[in-house]
């Protein structure tokens, strides 16, 4: 796989049947290893092992209502009163971050209502301050927890 701009993390992969599986350590169970997949897994460590986040403040892939579809996030990070806090979006890294995958995110985030937003595809790495009174997104420079 593509060496991603993250930390240097271990990860425990195995092969079967001429596939490569990678353990979630959240998820406690191999997945497939995707290009999507292996951002996934490095914003898990990242947030655990370089941003000191609790595992149990993390939600992964869960199912939200959107529109009357139903929709997977890829990543939250809840605060101690169980607020989302951080909305993560992963992107394969060939896959280009541009306005349709912001707007995707933007529109998980009216039902999420989260403080922050990371969108990343494991290269380039961008993060936003959301009020959602006003609806507005601002750029931000860094990790913001």
């Amino acid at each position: 796989m593509l060496k991603l701009n993250f930390p240097s993390f271990e990860f425990k992969l195995k092969n079967r049947n001429n596939k490569t599986f990678i353990f979630d350590i959240l998820r406690k169970k191999m997945f497939l290893l995707t290009p999507e997949e292996w951002v996934r897994q490095h914003v898990i460590h990242f947030l655990i092992v370089t941003n000191r986040v609790p595992a149990s403040h993390i939600g992964i892939e869960k199912k939200i209502l959107v529109n009357k579809m139903t929709k997977r996030f890829d990543l939250v990070v809840y605060d101690k009163q169980g607020n989302v806090k951080l909305l993560i979006e992963c992107k394969a890294p060939l896959i280009k971050i541009d306005q349709k995958v912001f707007d995707q995110t933007a529109i998980y985030n009216k039902y999420l209502n989260s403080d922050f937003i990371m969108i990343t595809n494991g290269m380039s790495h961008y993060y936003f301050k959301s009020c959602n009174s006003t609806k507005s997104y601002t750029f931000i420079k860094d990790f913001p927890l």
